[in-house]
């Protein structure tokens, strides 16, 4: 007797149809943003933004995703020797991060900048790399650094002479060879050590002079990203004090230059870029400005990759923002689109509001140094005290951000097939390079104790907005008092720095923002209502004519 089978259902069901997923967010322009190509026009670049979509267009492809994908999974690897036993300290990437790499430099986000004569040209790099750095923050390091390298290397004519040409030219020219037998070059930086971290007066690097008029170095650096670059900046105590030296991985006569790479760090985020532990014996280098002044030289350095770390963090922001408005345009729950939803609607308004800031504060940083580069000293002292303020908030602000924006996904965005933990690994990382918090913090104190002309240029561009809100008129009367250093002033410093950023985000959204955007800023960071969480705008918020301001 067979024993009976049970009734089959219809094999041709459907078990696994997907629906209610938006879609892929690709073929886009990263570049099609009101609150860029408006600051673009307004920081005098406007001639770029043929350009600038061209890039966005690309950054927007799915050729650039996948290379951004992959240039992060597939990280690079460090070979100190070669099969003979040679020490060759090499470090090997993915080809996808040499293509986004000569994507960076082909566009002239590198050094290319400090060779373009136009009013605008270092607002238009501003611009192009935030719409690029969309793609992968990691490899924008190497970028970064090269364009920051130009103004310090500048304090040694001769050197600037020989290398200045190749550090801006549009050439990707990977590997190590003779710098000058190279059709383009890519800078770094060395300062860090593991027993002084920002405190660069304690490190222990020697610097000796020897008699054909090179020093050679002997030390170790902690914290070295990029080694593979071509030439670095390096602070190394020589007899008369700390001091700043140009270090390159090969010598012009065709040898390696001593510089051991140790190990690669592991870390957190920031995967597709290697960061390195160098160490340098008997190391070949060139002074870099006068001898004893190595931290004033490389602060020239360390300016600019401030600015980048705001811009970094700015189109971070802006990046994870997109990817939560594309979610919420096209995921539905509850009967209406996420959108629509009036609790989403005041979360993705709010994560606008703060974007949007962000990213005309770190524009109005890029059209101060293009404007302070061709001789305007109040931009200039504008950019010494909005730099510190600018670097220590918009970084802080990325983290928090970027995690509200992974939220709007749900358990879509906690999966890396999103490309939001990536996002999220990677936005606390500008808070800490080139200063921490605390260091941007007492560096704005330092700043208004010794140069009172950065604080009347501050002063002069908050009050560009006076009497256009009540709320911050009230918010810069209260920081004026606080802007007096006194014995405490290192305890309030943080309280003080932020009330600083708001405040100068403020005017400016006040100025240039629409009145929505702007009046939404001041009740939410200025005045009383103030929320502890993103969505916390208050009931009567213009959100209709917020949400016409966001991405995709």
């Amino acid at each position: 007797m067979t024993a009976p089978t049970a009734p089959r259902s219809n094999p041709t069901a459907v078990t696994h149809e997907v629906t209610n997923q938006p879609p892929p967010l690709t073929g886009h322009d990263v570049a099609d943003d009101p609150v860029l190509l408006e600051g673009v026009r307004r920081e005098g670049a406007a001639w770029y933004l043929d350009d600038l979509h061209r890039i966005g267009r690309l950054a927007g492809g799915a050729d650039a995703q996948r290379w951004a994908e992959e240039a992060n999974r597939y990280e690079p690897v460090l070979r100190t020797h070669d099969r003979y036993g040679h020490r060759v300290d090499e470090v090997d990437f993915h080809p996808a991060y040499h293509a986004l790499m000569n994507v960076a430099v082909g566009e002239g986000l590198a050094g290319s900048a400090w060779a373009d004569e136009r009013a605008g040209a270092h607002v238009a790099r501003a611009a192009g790399f935030m719409v690029w750095s969309s793609t992968d923050a990691g490899h924008g390091c190497p970028v970064s650094m090269t364009y920051a390298v130009v103004p310090a290397l500048r304090h040694a004519p001769d050197l600037a002479k020989t290398y200045e040409p190749l550090l801006t030219s549009r050439v990707y020219d990977p590997g190590l060879r003779v710098p000058t037998e190279k059709r383009g070059l890519l800078a770094g930086m060395g300062m860090t050590e593991k027993q002084g971290g920002s405190d660069v007066r304690a490190n222990t690097t020697t610097a000796t002079e020897h008699p054909d008029g090179t020093w050679r170095l002997r030390g170790h650096k902690w914290f070295t990203s990029a080694p593979m670059n071509d030439l670095f900046l390096v602070l190394a105590q020589a007899p008369g004090g700390l001091s700043c030296f140009l270090v390159p991985r090969v010598l012009p006569d065709g040898s390696r230059n001593t510089f051991r790479v140790q190990r690669l760090k592991d870390k957190l985020g920031n995967r597709s870029n290697a960061s390195s532990e160098p160490e340098f014996d008997d190391t070949v280098a060139w002074l870099v400005g006068p001898e004893g002044k190595g931290v004033r030289t490389i602060i020239e350095m360390v300016t600019m990759t401030r600015l980048d770390c705001v811009l970094g963090s700015a189109a971070g922001t802006r990046a994870a923002l997109a990817q939560a408005v594309h979610h919420v345009r096209h995921r539905s729950a509850f009967g209406a689109r996420l959108i629509d939803q009036p609790l989403m609607r005041n979360v993705v308004a709010d994560l606008g509001v703060e974007s949007e800031a962000a990213t005309t504060l770190a524009l109005r940083l890029a059209g101060a140094a293009d404007r302070a580069v061709r001789g305007d000293t109040a931009e200039r002292a504008f950019l010494r005290l909005a730099t510190a303020v600018a670097k220590y908030w918009v970084c802080k602000r990325q983290p928090a951000a970027v995690a509200e924006a992974l939220e709007c996904l749900g358990g879509n965005g906690y999966d890396e097939a999103s490309g939001m933990p990536r996002l999220y690994r990677e936005a606390p990382l500008n808070g800490i390079w080139e200063g921490s918090g605390n260091v941007n913090a007492l560096d704005m104190l330092r700043a208004l104790a010794r140069e009172p002309e950065s604080l009347e240029a501050f002063r002069a561009e908050v009050e560009g907005a006076a009497g256009a809100d009540r709320r911050l008129d009230a918010a810069w009367r209260e920081l004026r008092a606080e802007l007096v250093p006194d014995e405490d002033a290192p305890v309030r410093a943080r309280r003080v720095v932020e009330r600083a950023a708001l405040v100068l985000q403020g005017s400016l959204l006040v100025r240039h923002a629409p009145a929505a955007v702007a009046d939404a800023f001041c009740a939410s960071r200025l005045a009383g209502d103030r929320g502890l969480a993103f969505g916390t705008l208050a009931p009567g918020t213009d959100f209709a004519g917020i949400l016409r301001r966001l991405p995709c």
